[in-house]
């Protein structure tokens, strides 16, 4: 019930040598290519307006995330007092049904 259902591989018997393979004959020698580098990148340069629109962009995105976050702890609140509502009346409805018998 517990076995493998892929059988397992046996191990090998004797030694096993890993296959070598056959020596590339070089076929001419030269001189080493020396490695070219890229050119530098270019530097970003912030102007007043770029600087403008990155402050307003984080500032919409930090309202909108605390619009966000205020609205789920608000929906919690909400949630929860109806629940406790709901257990304040069904837990009178069954001390007034235990009063009646």
């Amino acid at each position: 019930m517990f076995s493998p259902k892929i059988p397992t591989n046996p191990a090998p018997i004797g030694t096993v040598t890993p296959p070598t393979a056959a020596p590339v004959p070089m076929a001419h020698t030269s001189a080493p290519v020396p490695l070219v580098s890229a050119p530098p990148r270019p530097t970003v340069q912030l102007t007043p307006g770029s600087v403008v629109a990155l402050v307003g962009g984080g500032t919409a995105v930090v309202l909108v995330v605390g619009v966000v976050l205020v609205s789920m702890l608000l929906a919690v609140a909400v949630t929860a007092a109806s629940v406790a509502v709901c257990a304040l009346v069904v837990r009178s409805l069954i001390a007034s049904e235990g009063k009646r018998r």
